[in-house]
């Protein structure tokens, strides 16, 4: 084992009370607009996202249940999943659990932190066995679990979503105070779904309610090719989503905008849809319906842009691994090499690449591995001191 001594200490580039500030405060403006009550889609992760923390460096990865508290007087919080995530089995990567796992162990920390649950809400729910056996599961803890199917029309027959055979045939979920947390495991839980049926059983009580967006990444006041949204790109090349100027935006206001290609596609759906709730275009944008303050938060940019460009390498060697074991394909390995070639970085230029690949050489030189298998390790301490292993 071989220490190379610390050559630049790590700094900060985010201000992460500054932010909490900020945050906490647009929310509160965007429930005191719409009044009775705003259904608020969280996106991302809102526990444990050291995706945020490793790109902005100072951004502490539990912010948003730090947020929570501060909004708990105000707020309750439904937790979407989709059945059909429940019934295969889909897995978390970062944790290596399955969604409806993460769900138990969200609630638990939710409630660690004196937050409650208000209710499960089971999206396309259609009477999946793992789905039904998942909901027995909550119910026997107490917590209540709702069930929705698949809305009628969508996303094309607006008439027949907004109707009582679309969202009107869902379960409505009583909530009690003037914002509503909806969140979930991972993509795809029906966060958005669920925040319209609750719309448009509101209105239809004569309730007036409202709908907005808080989710980190990308940070749409940042250049669309700026490293902290590139590193959201290559987090995201699994699943092929892609950052975009926001045209809706620039065309409303005359502003750039960053948003993402999922979020600006759907718009125009979204917006028929809104608009035939409440009786009124609120929102002539994705970026208009966020409350995202993380740009804000930056306090030197430089830090952030380097940590984004080393997330972006870090991601490009997971990926590697995860197309070796067939856990993804070669196009995602090529979509983040991409990245890095637009960016002008390499693999080099993360601090253990180099020293590890010389390692494993040396481990070679001297007889050491398993059946003509050689390993080198690198390891980079908190003070930037980098250790080396040979196997």
């Amino acid at each position: 084992m071989l220490e190379i001594p610390a050559t630049t200490p790590n700094r900060i580039g985010f201000d992460n009370q500054k932010y909490l500030a900020e945050q906490t405060a647009a929310i509160h403006e965007r429930v005191a607009e719409f009044g009775t009550k705003l259904y608020l889609e969280l996106g991302g992760k809102l526990v444990y996202d050291y995706h945020a923390s490793r790109v902005l460096p100072g951004f502490h990865p539990n912010v948003k249940m730090e947020l929570l508290r501060e909004l708990r007087d105000d707020a309750d919080i439904i937790l979407c999943i989709h059945a059909g995530d429940i019934e295969r089995r889909k897995i978390r990567a970062d944790f290596g659990i399955t969604y409806d796992a993460d769900a138990l162990k969200l609630i638990d920390d939710l409630k660690e932190q004196g937050l409650l649950v208000r209710a499960v809400v089971i999206t396309r729910f259609d009477n999946q066995p793992a789905a039904a056996a998942f909901k027995n599961k909550l119910e026997h803890r107490g917590v209540r679990v709702y069930t929705h199917r698949f809305t009628r029309g969508y996303p094309t027959e607006v008439d027949i979503v907004v109707s009582p055979e679309g969202y009107g045939a869902n379960e409505y979920v009583v909530t009690e105070k003037p914002l509503v947390v909806v969140t979930g495991p991972g993509p795809g839980s029906g966060k958005l779904a669920t925040c319209l049926s609750q719309m448009y059983h509101d209105h239809q009580r004569g309730v007036k309610s409202g709908y907005a967006k808080f989710e980190t990444f990308p940070i749409w006041n940042l250049p669309l090719k700026h490293p902290v949204n590139v590193a959201y790109e290559a987090a995201t090349a699994d699943i092929r989503d892609f950052n975009v100027v926001d045209p809706f935006h620039l065309e409303a206001s005359g502003s750039v905008a960053v948003n993402y290609n999922r979020d600006v596609e759907v718009f125009p759906v979204l917006r028929r849809i809104l608009t035939r709730i409440t009786g009124s275009p609120r929102y002539q944008s994705p970026t208009e319906m966020g409350v995202n303050r993380a740009g804000f938060g930056i306090t030197d940019d430089a830090v952030t842009q380097e940590a984004a460009c080393q997330e972006i390498i870090r991601r490009y060697f997971r990926y590697r691994c995860e197309h070796a074991m067939g856990f993804v394909d070669r196009e995602t390995v090529q979509k983040v090499e991409l990245l890095m070639n637009d960016l002008g970085i390499k693999p080099e230029n993360r601090a253990v690449v180099a020293p590890a690949r010389q390692a494993g050489v040396e481990a070679e030189a001297k007889g050491k591995g398993n059946e003509g298998i050689f390993c080198g390790t690198a390891m980079e301490l908190p003070d930037s001191t980098i250790i080396l292993i040979r196997a």
